[in-house]
């Protein structure tokens, strides 16, 4: 069997790795399903969808929240199939998820960093009797909005940031680097050749990364991000859970939160109430996105993070900029 050009050895290799919008073909296509009819007709679905979802939930409940939460729930279901089927979306996900579930080991040390810290401060909200007010007046419809607000929140923040560290990369591919980062993938050879017949500035300036194949791998690294901070949202929610069962008698949530509290959230675990479980939630919730600004704020942890990710975003954009060097070569046959 004949071996696969570079470029088309490139091709493979970029959708293998979550990075479909680094080939031409894919982007172009992509291009076209986000135009405007395209993506009109999918928000009509994802109104009818929401509208449904809203009507239906109206005719159970007069929660107001719940109506709401259900719609938002449900408006995103054809917007995530359109992503996911049409748009490559679940390419990256795939890989990306894979990729941060194989490198577990390394979420244990960089977590280390931020939790003492982050329980000095979040316990002492958790023994506040505002907090337990507060949480346990909410209806489950109101609190998990308010947990979707605090996730978005935190996407926010890391889409303004995350792009400064991929700015880092593009602007660093020079010949040499150009060499060290396509070590091992299919344009090594390659590598070499547009190393020594391209000028820096010519390399750097190919390397930019821009439009859908910037929005890629901002999206490898937000996926990276959100997953190792729900991780830690869930440790946090399990580490509150076990304390309150333990420390937080029955006794005391009634004199904070009133006479009818608490309330078992399961029958065969009395402890286990409403009231621990809402300000558990709440509390695990803030967390998530008190890690996420330390994760891109605090120097160390950015390096120790970013260290190993960075490799393969360098890796990436090396082979890209040899893949659209080749691509000018072949345009100009």
């Amino acid at each position: 069997m004949s071996q696969p050009s570079p470029s088309v050895a490139a091709e493979q290799w970029f959708v293998s790795r979550g990075l479909p919008y680094f080939v031409d073909d894919i982007r172009r296509t992509v291009k076209g399903r986000l135009g405007r009819r395209p993506l009109g007709a999918v928000a009509a679905v994802a109104a009818l969808f929401a509208a449904g979802a809203g009507i239906g939930t109206g005719l159970g409940t007069e929660d107001t929240s719940s109506i709401v939460l259900f719609a938002l729930l449900a408006s995103g279901v054809p917007l995530v199939t359109y992503a996911a089927r049409r748009l490559y979306a679940g390419t990256v996900v795939r890989w990306t998820i894979g990729r941060t579930l194989s490198s577990l080991g390394l979420l244990v040390p960089l977590v280390t960093r931020a939790l003492p810290l982050l329980l000095l401060f979040v316990t002492f909200l958790f023994i506040n009797t505002e907090v337990w007010q507060v949480a346990s007046a909410l209806d489950d419809g109101v609190l998990w909005v308010s947990v979707v607000l605090f996730a978005l929140v935190a996407i926010a923040f890391l889409l303004v940031r995350l792009p400064e560290e991929l700015d880092q990369v593009d602007d660093e591919m020079t010949g040499s680097r150009l060499t060290a980062a396509c070590a091992g993938t299919p344009l090594e050879d390659e590598a070499a050749r547009v190393a020594a017949s391209y000028e820096d500035a010519d390399l750097i300036a190919t390397a930019q990364v821009t439009g859908l194949a910037k929005a890629n791998l901002v999206l490898v690294l937000l996926i990276s991000q959100a997953l190792q901070v729900l991780l830690l949202s869930l440790a946090m929610f399990t580490f509150f859970v076990v304390f309150g069962m333990v420390s937080i008698k029955p006794d005391v949530i009634r004199s904070w939160v009133g006479p009818d509290a608490p309330t078992p959230f399961v029958d065969s675990l009395p402890l286990l109430t409403h009231e621990l479980v809402r300000v558990s939630t709440f509390l695990s919730a803030f967390s998530g996105l008190y890690f996420t600004v330390y994760a891109v704020s605090d120097e160390t942890y950015r390096t120790q993070f970013f260290g190993s990710l960075m490799k393969q975003l360098r890796r990436a954009v090396g082979v890209r900029t040899v893949y659209r060097c080749l691509a000018r070569e072949n345009a100009g046959q």
